[in-house]
């Protein structure tokens, strides 16, 4: 078997990153043997859509693992999809992430893989422990993301000018939502960070049918996490995914909002 490790270095004695996908290296490694490859993370300097390389390189491997501080809810998503157990919560050197993977959850992680279906659901005190741990764990990790959700609202205050907006929103609904729909396809974060540049939008004028297209379309386009998917589905299912998924949310948005101005009168 092989497990992925996020790390700021290419040695067995550099530390674990804190967050996957913003690593210098990601270390594939045999827990075993400790046998293992450094990939250099080419977009970890990159404001937005890292991780994905990784995420890429971890399918495309076929690690059954992935240890790191933190994992973002998008990476772990697509990881999870592919049958890549993620692990979070590991600090210090990769040589010791790996050896507290093999005294701790390695026996576990063996044991669940050949587990049959039916017997999973059974009760185990120390899954559960463990389970709180990492959930404490990923807890401690968001706190950095959760200050950034609210010093985004100060940045959109300053970047998303009154003049700007209106100059791009102009009130045509079917254009309003086009555009929308373009912002969110391109932007990428937690989705709750659209609620936020929504409501500024909202304060600057710009209509209902743009903010719902572009929350749509945040949640369900990801221009910046096509390279993932293309590796997870492939390409002709990635793009036909997105496709499909930016042209319903302009149908979406325009269906809402008149469904909204019927019922409200």
């Amino acid at each position: 078997m092989k497990i992925a490790i996020s790390a700021d270095g290419c040695e067995l004695t550099s530390k674990v990153a804190h967050r996957f996908g913003h690593s210098r290296y990601l270390i594939i490694i045999d827990p075993q043997t400790l046998s293992f490859e450094a990939v250099e993370n080419q977009s970890s300097e990159a404001q937005s859509g890292v991780g994905i390389q990784f995420v890429a390189t971890a399918i495309e491997r076929k690690v059954t693992g992935v240890l790191a501080g933190y994992c973002s809810p998008t990476a772990e998503s697509y990881l999870s999809a592919n049958n890549i157990e993620v692990l979070t919560g590991y600090r210090g050197t990769v040589e010791e992430a790996v050896k507290k993977f093999r005294e701790i959850s390695l026996p576990d992680f063996l044991y669940q893989k050949s587990l049959p279906v039916e017997t999973k659901g059974i009760f185990h005190k120390k899954a559960v422990l463990d389970a709180l741990k990492s959930s404490g764990n990923q807890l401690l990790n968001m706190l950095p993301i959760i200050l950034g959700v609210v010093f985004l609202i100060g940045l959109v205050n300053t970047f998303f000018l009154k003049e700007f907006t209106s100059s791009i929103f102009q009130g045509n609904y079917a254009l309003d939502s086009l555009m929308g729909a373009c912002l969110g396809s391109i932007f990428a974060g937690n989705p709750i960070n659209s609620y936020l540049i929504g409501n500024e939008l909202q304060e600057y004028g710009v209509s209902l049918f743009a903010v719902t297209a572009l929350i749509v379309s945040w949640v369900n386009v990801g221009i910046i996490q096509l390279p993932a998917e293309t590796a997870a589905f492939g390409l002709k299912f990635a793009l036909i995914r997105n496709i499909a998924s930016f042209c319903l949310s302009i149908v979406i948005a325009i269906c809402t909002v008149f469904t909204l101005i019927f019922f409200m009168g």
